[in-house]
């Protein structure tokens, strides 16, 4: 296995575990305290990280934490959970599969990765590949709900995005800033929790359990393989790898809760798997000819005689 299929093997691990958070969701936790819950998997989960790592930010990451944490989870989770109960959730799922196209946007902004033909009808082949897999008919249509779908997905967009430009200080490593941006998302969502919600639910064994799956596997391991994989991905090929969690959320629905799988279904997964591949193939580069490889490689003596050349490739043009 090359290196690449490595880091994407191991990023598709998180958003294939968020596919399993409507199963534990529904099975393990109290209803109706979707705030609660997003404050459950966030702050414990950042908290466990702060004390592992023993690494608080320093200077201007103070602020970039802040930001990163409200994109990422902070304002990501509410808004989510917003549209989930404004729209049926095929409608809330497929309103979210947006987000590579934001990213492409948004990467081309930030990030000066331009946007490809081939980037653009994947991310389109996406989101219609989830939406044949969860979207039903007869669905209704929020506006509140599309529109808090919609920022739910700019936020975790730009989050990928900012998360990619700006990298991880030195000597920090990504457990650390994992655990940076789950505290601070746990922090934003903290007050709108109780605000909104009230005290706390009384738990039971079950609930406790389902929480700290969440915090933990579901959310602190998750995230740690998604910022690391985001810094060693192009930030497009990250995102791409979202339509894994639908798919596993219908897997699971079907093998666990009995959910009907039909042929409409299986085409959207084939779909929404194969514009996940074909994000992460590499673009083809030109051959080059012979004379023109001489040519390069007399150029290449020369420089290195000259003068010693040293560059981080993984952090080139990203850490700050």
């Amino acid at each position: 296995m090359s290196r690449k299929a490595a880091v994407v093997a191991l990023t598709a691990l998180a958003p294939i575990s968020w596919g399993s958070t409507y199963f534990v969701t529904t099975e393990f936790l109290p209803p109706d305290r979707p705030l609660f819950t997003g404050l459950m998997r966030a702050l414990p989960a950042g908290l466990m990280l702060l004390a592992l790592t023993r690494k608080l930010p320093q200077g201007a990451w103070w602020w970039k934490s802040a930001v990163l944490g409200a994109l990422n989870i902070g304002a990501f989770f509410p808004l989510l959970f917003l549209a989930a109960y404004r729209l049926p959730g095929g409608v809330a799922a497929v309103v979210g599969s947006v987000g590579p196209l934001f990213v492409v946007g948004l990467a081309a902004l930030f990030l000066g990765e331009k946007p490809t033909v081939k980037t653009l009808l994947t991310a389109i082949a996406a989101a219609f590949g989830v939406s044949l897999v969860v979207l039903k008919a007869g669905a209704a249509f929020d506006t509140v709900g599309v529109l808090a779908g919609l920022l739910s997905s700019l936020s975790m967009s730009a989050g990928v995005v900012f998360t990619k430009r700006w990298g991880r200080p030195e000597g920090v490593g990504a457990l650390a800033l994992t655990g940076w941006q789950l505290t601070a998302g746990g922090l934003v969502i903290l007050p709108i929790a109780f605000l909104i919600e009230g005290a706390p639910p009384a738990l039971t064994g079950t609930n406790l359990a389902g929480y700290a799956y969440l915090a933990f596997g579901n959310t602190a391991i998750s995230y740690f393989l998604w910022f690391r994989g985001i810094e060693r991905l192009s930030a497009s090929s990250a995102t791409l790898l979202g339509p894994l969690s639908p798919i596993t959320a219908a897997i699971i629905g079907w093998a666990a809760l009995g959910q009907a799988l039909g042929a409409v279904q299986l085409l959207g997964m084939a779909i929404a798997f194969g514009a996940t591949l074909a994000g992460q193939l590499s673009p083809r580069t030109p051959k080059v000819s012979a004379p023109e490889a001489q040519i390069v490689e007399s150029f290449s003596a020369t420089e290195k005689n000259g003068q010693e050349v040293s560059m981080d490739l993984e952090g080139s043009g990203v850490r700050r």
